[in-house]
């Protein structure tokens, strides 16, 4: 498992989530998981979700970011 947050973050997206940022700069990645470590570290209902499946807290919070970001 990797260690970087990007790649992490990817991991935990759906492959056409994945592929629809692969032509975002590597910044743009950089800053979109980092609101996901966010949202998987400030989330309590994420924790619990963490416990019994950690793929489905990580999708769960991708998820929410990219919610937020199309959203804006």
């Amino acid at each position: 498992m990797t260690t970087d947050p990007v790649g992490r973050f990817l991991t935990a997206l759906s492959p056409e989530q994945r592929e629809a940022l692969s032509a975002q700069p590597r910044q743009e990645l950089e800053r979109l998981a980092a609101a996901w470590e966010r949202e998987l570290e400030a989330d309590d209902e994420l924790d619990t979700l963490d416990e019994l499946s950690p793929p489905a807290a990580e999708a769960e919070a991708a998820r929410r970011v990219l919610d937020r970001e199309a959203g804006q």
